[in-house]
C-alpha cells in the first residue's frame, strides 16, 4: 500500500466521527484532502465546515460545501487535522485557533508520521517577518538549526522557519518555550491541546490510538 493510499485509507475513516446535521472544523494539508474528499459525499448531511486555511476553504467550497467563518461560530464537535510527525505545514497558526474551538482533536495521519520521540521532521515556527532572524538566532540557541522556507508566505502574512536538529522529549515545555519568543506567531507542537483521537493509517488497516 502506498503513502498516498494510506492517507485516503485515514481520511475516509475519520467520516466516522462526523455526526449529522454539525459543524465540521477542517485543518490543512494532503492527508486533509482526503477527508475533505470523502467529506463531500456526506455534504448534505452536516450544517458547515469551518476552514484552517484557504487551500482546505477553496476545496470545500469547490466540493459544495458550505464553508463558516469562525468568528460566526461559538463551538463544534469535531476538528480533523494531520501531522509532520506524531508519537502517543504552513498554516499551523490557523490550525491550532480552530482546534481550540472544537470539542474534540481527530489527528489523521499515515505511519510514515509515527516517531519515538518527536524531532525527526522539521519543527514549522511562523514569525512576523520583521523577527524572522532574532528568532532564527533564538531557535540556534534551543540547539536547533531554522532554515527560512523561502517564497513561503502564510494566510497571515507571515513566514515560516523549519527547525531542523531538535529532539523533543519535552513536547509542551519546548512550545511553550519556543511560543514565548518575541515575533513568533507560535509553533507547530500541538502538545498543550493534543489530539483527543490518532488515526494512523498503515497498511495493516487503521490503528486508533484515544487520549
Amino acid at each position: 500500500m502506498t503513502q498516498e493510499e494510506m492517507k485516503k485509507l485515514v481520511g475516509q475513516a475519520a467520516l466516522a466521527y462526523v455526526q449529522p446535521d454539525t459543524i465540521i472544523g477542517v485543518g490543512t494539508g494532503s492527508t486533509v484532502n482526503h477527508f475533505i474528499d470523502a467529506l463531500a459525499s456526506i455534504k448534505d448531511q452536516i450544517k458547515a465546515a469551518v476552514s484552517s486555511s484557504e487551500a482546505s476553504t477553496a476545496r470545500l467550497q469547490a466540493l459544495g460545501i458550505h464553508v463558516m467563518d469562525l468568528n460566526e461560530v461559538t463551538e463544534f464537535d469535531i476538528y480533523v487535522d494531520g501531522a509532520d510527525e506524531i508519537n502517543g505545514g504552513a498554516a499551523l497558526t490557523r490550525e491550532k485557533i480552530v482546534s481550540a474551538v472544537a470539542k474534540r482533536f481527530i489527528c489523521i495521519a499515515d505511519a510514515t508520521k509515527e516517531v519515538d520521540v518527536l524531532g525527526q521532521f522539521p519543527l514549522p515556527v511562523e514569525v512576523i517577518p520583521l523577527a524572522r532572524e532574532y528568532v532564527t538566532r533564538e531557535l540556534r540557541k534551543l540547539g536547533g538549526d531554522p532554515v527560512y522556507r523561502e517564497g513561503v508566505i502564510t494566510d497571515n502574512h507571515c513566514q515560516i522557519l523549519d527547525v531542523h536538529g531538535l529532539e523533543i522529549r519535552d513536547a509542551k515545555g519546548m512550545e511553550t518555550l519556543i511560543n514565548q519568543i518575541p515575533g513568533v506567531v507560535t509553533v507547530g507542537l500541538f502538545a498543550h491541546r493534543g489530539a483527543d483521537v490518532a488515526l494512523i493509517g498503515s497498511p495493516e488497516g487503521v490503528k486508533t490510538i484515544e487520549k
